[in-house]
């Protein structure tokens, strides 16, 4: 037996479960999520072994140049969450629900349906803790699995006065505590805090017995979440704080193209491994019938 026939088949991934992802507050995995914008980001996240796709608003930045989130619609999210499902079609996909898309319960209700229907999403995000309380309850009395999202929350930007830190005061700290008890008590299986001092998002974690995740929240939480051309250096447009650069794609496109137009450019591509040839024969019959053709 050779022994490439020796090597055992590689195991398929396994996608993971709401139960995995909820009992990770016990067994102490830490769970890594990354918000992906496209088909090819969600194969990139699927081979690294990421274990939540998430389907971020901030696409409408990433994607779409927009300057927030507010513009992105539930027929761009579901767009991309489809083709996000396709990517990744082994990994666990929580679709986030856009601007105003669930500020009643009906609304709530179609739109969460549709990641879960249309896109074949594993579950949805809306954003917001004690005053989105029953929205949240609805969607988990639906059968929905049902996430949310707290601390800086982009919906609400214009009422925090910009991106702030928030939870910064003992009072203010207090609130976060207050959502975060409130979406547990929803049937939340996972809430995330973005931009809250470390110390107090290991806190209040602590006081939880369902998992969070942070994004500018310190290493205190059960996981943590980039967005995928962030921590890659695709998004250049700026870098929040959080944020790490694991790799500099931007440079190296940047720098491949330039090589490209200047081959382009003095002529030296495309050479004769990226062309295709032609039979002798054929082209020189081709080349009697023009110049025939010419003498019409």
């Amino acid at each position: 037996m050779t022994g490439d026939a020796a090597k055992t088949p590689e195991k398929k991934r396994e996608k993971r479960t709401i139960t995995e992802i909820r009992d990770s507050k016990k067994t102490g995995e830490k769970m890594v999520y990354m918000s992906v914008p496209d088909y090819t980001s969600a194969k990139w996240a699927e081979m690294a072994g990421v274990d939540v796709a998430v389907v971020g608003d901030s696409l409408a930045m990433i994607a779409h140049g927009y300057p927030s989130t507010i513009p992105a619609t539930m027929d761009m999210m579901v767009m991309h969450a489809q083709a996000i499902r396709r990517g990744a079609p082994s990994t666990f996909v929580l679709g986030c629900m856009p601007y105003q898309s669930y500020n009643t319960v009906d609304r709530a209700l179609v739109n969460a349906t549709r990641f879960m229907q249309e896109a074949a999403s594993d579950a949805v995000k809306p954003q917001g803790g004690k005053s989105q309380a029953h929205i949240l309850r609805a969607l988990v009395d639906a059968g929905i699995p049902t996430a949310s999202h707290i601390g800086l929350t982009p919906h609400t930007i214009a009422m925090f006065g910009g991106f702030k830190i928030q939870g910064r005061t003992a009072e203010a700290a207090m609130k976060i505590l207050e959502d975060a008890l409130a979406i547990e008590d929803a049937g939340c299986f996972m809430l995330e805090f973005e931009a809250v001092p470390a110390r107090i998002a290991r806190l209040i974690s602590e006081q939880l017995t369902i998992p969070t995740i942070g994004i500018g929240a310190g290493v205190g939480t059960d996981g943590q979440i980039l967005l995928c051309h962030d921590l890659l250096g695709v998004f250049t447009d700026f870098k929040p704080k959080f944020t790490k650069r694991f790799a500099k794609l931007t440079e190296v496109a940047v720098a491949g193209i330039k090589q490209y137009v200047k081959e382009v450019k003095e002529g030296s591509f495309p050479d004769d491994d990226h062309s295709y040839t032609v039979n002798e024969a054929e082209y020189e019959k081709f080349t009697k019938l023009v110049a025939k053709r010419r003498q019409v």
